[in-house]
């Protein structure tokens, strides 16, 4: 009998993707949501289908998103202009409201698409059970008003949803000890859910193929790296950008339990399916040892 290649090749997919689905079957996976994977419509459905695969294999995955493009629109439709300090958003109170709104709604959009997958999605904020407890940030010593540095995280909710088979959507809004609404950034607080929770991977989608060793020559893409030289790349000054706290994040996550984290291109259709789940793997992944080596060797 003469088979179809394509036939033949997709069942080489699935038998590859086997072992993963054995090693991480009912582990956590934490995956941070932004960048134009967010902004893209074709993208979101995409992400939003890898995520809900995942759920349904046998992972337990959390989604922590942000939505600053859409905060910073929504401030300007009200004759607002958005301000910020070293990178940080300027948070007053009218700002706060703003923000809170925009980042509800988006949540709710994302649970709506999980939904339509058949599987029951839950969006909630770190203000539900008192998740995320946070202490005002300062940008350089300046007071940037409502923006929220995570003290303290109580993962209760997120455990009883996924005890109860439903897909967490968290949205990065806190609460400081008089109760008062901050704003969190969504790297910091997948970071601290991921370390409150134990995951065994946590995933940034972004809007770069992953770490370079230089980032003009695209062919120095590392694809694996263990976190002491994580640590070294931060700590020689080489790194520009947004990527500089990402990758220290990445360090403290590894450094307080996460098993592996993963810098992910958001913008390659369903980066994270071919990172999980294939043998070479598309962005950087950070371990911990040699003794942790991934399948992107």
């Amino acid at each position: 009998m003469n088979l179809d290649p394509k036939i033949m090749e997709k069942a080489a997919v699935l038998i590859e993707a086997l072992p993963y689905i054995q090693r991480f079957n009912r582990k956590i996976i934490v995956v941070k949501y932004g960048g134009s994977a967010m902004v893209d419509e074709n993208l979101k459905k995409q992400v939003i289908q890898d995520v809900v695969l995942l759920k349904l294999v046998g992972f337990k995955p959390i989604i922590v998103h942000g939505g600053g493009r859409e905060i910073s629109q929504w401030v300007s439709k009200v004759g607002m202009e958005p301000r910020f300090v070293n990178g940080l958003r300027v948070t007053d109170e009218p700002t706060m409201e703003i923000a809170e709104m925009v980042l509800n709604r988006v949540n709710k959009s994302l649970v709506q698409l999980v939904n339509e997958l058949g599987v029951k999605a839950v969006g909630i904020s770190g203000k539900d059970g008192m998740m995320l407890k946070c202490q005002k940030k300062y940008s350089g010593g300046q007071d940037i008003g409502f923006v929220g540095d995570i003290k303290e995280v109580n993962p209760k909710v997120i455990y009883d949803l996924l005890e109860k088979d439903f897909l967490p959507i968290i949205c990065p809004i806190g609460f400081d000890d008089n109760y008062l609404s901050y704003n969190i950034n969504a790297d910091d607080a997948a970071c601290a859910i991921a370390r409150a929770v134990k995951a065994e991977k946590l995933a940034f989608l972004t809007d770069v193929e992953g770490l370079y060793r230089n980032f003009e020559d695209k062919d120095s893409l590392i694809s694996q790296m263990e976190v002491g030289e994580a640590q070294e790349f931060v700590n020689s000054g080489s790194l520009g950008g947004g990527m500089l706290p990402k990758l220290q994040n990445c360090i403290d996550a590894i450094k307080e339990g996460v098993s592996r984290v993963h810098i992910l291109d958001g913008r390659i259709p369903h980066c994270l399916l071919l990172e999980i789940f294939t043998n070479k793997g598309i962005g950087t992944a950070i371990v911990n040892s040699k003794e942790e080596q991934d399948h992107h060797d």
